[in-house]
C-alpha cells in the first residue's frame, strides 16, 4: 500500500477491527472502523452546515479522546485550529478574529468564554456532545443555533488543503498565524513513525496538550499513520501518571522535559508499576532535556530516551536521536529525521560541520509560509531553507546540537552566552532540580547572567554555593550573576520552561 496522501486515507492505515483511540480509566476503545465512519459523518454534517474543504473551523475543547477525534476527522473535510481551553476572552477574540473562523467548535452544556466571544463576533458554535459509551473519541455534531448552506468544495480534503492552523508563541512579538496542509502533517507523521519505528501494535499514552503540534502530530497522528492506538488522558497529572500506565500498558510515551522530570520525582513509589511497564522508549521534544535527565529517565525505567527536535512551521520533527542499536548523543537532538537540516550563517551561506550557525530546514513537512505575513516570510525564508531561529551546529556524525534560541542568547557587554550550556552546568550538582538561565537587564552591561533554580526535595544550596560551582566549570563572563532560588519555575501553556520574560515576571533588573 502506498503512503496516504491526504488524512482520511490515513484513516485506512490501521485493520478495521484494531484500536485507533483508547482513552484510561475504563472507557470502551474506538476501532479503525468506527473511527473512519466517524470522519465520514463529522464532514458530512459540516458540509451540511455550508463548511468545507479550507474553511477555518476553531476548537475549544479539553484534552482527551474527544479533543483528538474531533482534530482528525475535522481537518479530514476542513482547516482545524485548535485553541487553549485556558485562554482569556481578549485572547480567543484575538485567535478567532485572526484565523477568520468559519465556526467554532466547543462541549454541549460546558460553559467556556469562547462562547460569549464567538457569539459577539458572528461566529457560529457548532456544539460537540462525547458519546465514550460508543467508544472513546465518539462524538456528534450540532449547530448551537440555526446554520445551514451549500460548502463552495465538500467532500474529504486533497494533498494541499489546509489541514491544521496554529499560531507561533508570540513571546515578544504579535503571534504569526502557520498554516500546514494535509501533506505536510502527513510527511511529518510519516517522518516520527520511521525515526520510532513504530507499527500496529505500538501504544502512546499521549499526556501532551491537544492544542499544541507536539501532542497532536507526534502522539496522535503519527501513531494513526503506523496503524497503532493513541490513549489519550485529561492531560498531565503526575499523580495519576503511574495508574495510566499500568492501565493503558503503553508502549511509548512522549513529553516535555518538565513532565518527565515530574514523573522522575515520584518514580520511587511507583516501582511495581515501573518495573512491570512494557515501555519501548520514552520520547522528549519541545524543549532541551538535560542529559542528567536523560541519564535518570533511561536509569528508572530501563528503556531508551530518544530526545527529538520540532516546532510548528515544521509540522513539529525535523531531527531526532534514533533508536538503538545507533548512537543517542544526551545534549544532541539527534539526526535529520525527515527533512534536511543544515547550518546557515547570516548572509545565507551553508556552514561546514563543527562551525555554528542559524539551523535551517527544508522538506514536504515545512509550511509553505507565513499566512498574510509577507515580511515574516522573507527573514524567516533563503534560499529555499527556513531558517528556524535556532542556533546550533552539526557534529561530524552529522548530530545536531543546539545552542539556544537566537533571540534567547544573553548578550554580557558583547559577550554572547548560550542559557543551554549554564544550565547543563548548573543540572550537575546534585542539590538542584530543575535551571532555567536567562538574561536580566543591566544598565551598563546591556544584560547579565540570571538563573531560577528549584532544588531537589530534601536538599539545600544556597545562592552562593550554586555560583561557586558554576565558577569551577565556566568562564567568569558566563558564570550567573544572580540565581533566584524558586519552589517552581513559571511555565508556558505545554510546560515548558520560559526565558524570555523571566526577568520581569520575577521583577529582576536595573
Amino acid at each position: 500500500m502506498s503512503a496516504p496522501g491526504t488524512i482520511v486515507q490515513l484513516l485506512e492505515t490501521g485493520a478495521p477491527d484494531a484500536i485507533a483511540v483508547g482513552a484510561p480509566e475504563g472507557v470502551p476503545p474506538l476501532p479503525y472502523r468506527d473511527l473512519q465512519s466517524l470522519a465520514r459523518r463529522t464532514v458530512e454534517t459540516l458540509n451540511a452546515l455550508g463548511i468545507g474543504r479550507n474553511d477555518r473551523v476553531a476548537i475549544v475543547l479539553p484534552n482527551g479522546p474527544e479533543m483528538a477525534t474531533s482534530f482528525v476527522c475535522i481537518a479530514a473535510g476542513a482547516a482545524t485550529a485548535p485553541l487553549n481551553p485556558s485562554y482569556r476572552a481578549d485572547e480567543l477574540e484575538f485567535y478567532l478574529t485572526d484565523l477568520k473562523a468559519r465556526a467554532l467548535v466547543v462541549e454541549a452544556g460546558v460553559d467556556s468564554p469562547a462562547r460569549g466571544v464567538a457569539t459577539q463576533l458572528g461566529v457560529p458554535i457548532l456544539e460537540l456532545t462525547p458519546h465514550r459509551d460508543r467508544g472513546a473519541g465518539t462524538f456528534s455534531l450540532a449547530p448551537a443555533g440555526r446554520l445551514s448552506g451549500s460548502p463552495a468544495r465538500g467532500g474529504f480534503g486533497a494533498a494541499e488543503d489546509t489541514a491544521l492552523l496554529l499560531h507561533t508563541s508570540g513571546t515578544t512579538s504579535r503571534p504569526k498565524l502557520v498554516p500546514l496542509l494535509q501533506r505536510n502533517v502527513l510527511a511529518s507523521a510519516r517522518h516520527i513513525g520511521a525515526t520510532l519505528s513504530l507499527s500496529g501494535s505500538d501504544v502512546c499514552l499521549n499526556i501532551m496538550p491537544l492544542f499544541h503540534i507536539h501532542g497532536l502530530i507526534a502522539a496522535t497522528l503519527s501513531s494513526l499513520a503506523a496503524g497503532g492506538q493513541v490513549s489519550c488522558t485529561p492531560g498531565f497529572n503526575a499523580l495519576k501518571f503511574f495508574g495510566w500506565l499500568d492501565e493503558v500498558k503503553p508502549t511509548w510515551y512522549t513529553a516535555v522535559p518538565t513532565m518527565h522530570q515530574a514523573i522522575l520525582a515520584r518514580a520511587d513509589r511507583n516501582q511495581e508499576i515501573v518495573a512491570r511497564s512494557r515501555l519501548r522508549f520514552i520520547r522528549s521534544s519541545s524543549a532541551s532535556l538535560p542529559p542528567q535527565v536523560m541519564s535518570e529517565l533511561e536509569r528508572t525505567f530501563r528503556t531508551p530516551v530518544i530526545e527529538s527536535y520540532g516546532m510548528t512551521e515544521a509540522a513539529h520533527q525535523m531531527a531526532s536521536n534514533p533508536l538503538p542499536p545507533r548512537a543517542r548523543k544526551p545534549g544532541s537532538v539527534g539526526i535529520a529525521a525527515g527533512p534536511e537540516v543544515g547550518i546557515m550563517d547570516e548572509a545565507g551561506h551553508l556552514l561546514d560541520r563543527g562551525a555554528i550557525g542559524e539551523v535551517v530546514i527544508k522538506g514536504p513537512n515545512v509550511t509553505p509560509g507565513y499566512e498574510s505575513n509577507p515580511d515574516a516570510n522573507a527573514k524567516a525564508f533563503s534560499g529555499g531553507w527556513f531558517r528556524t531561529g535556532d542556533q546550533g551546529l552539526l557534529d561530524q556524525d552529522g548530530y545536531l546540537r543546539l545552542t539556544g534560541r537566537l533571540k534567547e542568547l544573553i548578550n554580557r557587554g558583547g559577550e554572547k552566552v548560550s542559557p543551554l550550556e549554564v544550565d547543563e552546568v548548573l543540572m550537575d550538582h546534585p542539590a538542584v532540580a530543575q535551571v532555567v538561565t536567562f538574561g536580566m537587564p543591566h544598565d551598563k552591561l546591556g544584560e547579565e547572567v540570571a538563573a531560577a533554580v528549584v532544588l531537589r526535595e530534601g536538599k539545600a544550596a544556597t545562592d552562593r554555593e550554586l555560583r561557586d560551582f558554576c565558577a569551577t566549570r565556566l568562564a567568569d563572563f558566563k558564570v550567573p550573576r544572580k540565581i533566584v532560588l524558586l519552589a517552581e519555575i513559571p511555565k508556558g501553556a505545554t510546560g515548558k520552561l520560559q526565558r524570555i520574560g523571566l526577568a520581569a515576571k520575577l521583577g529582576l533588573g536595573s
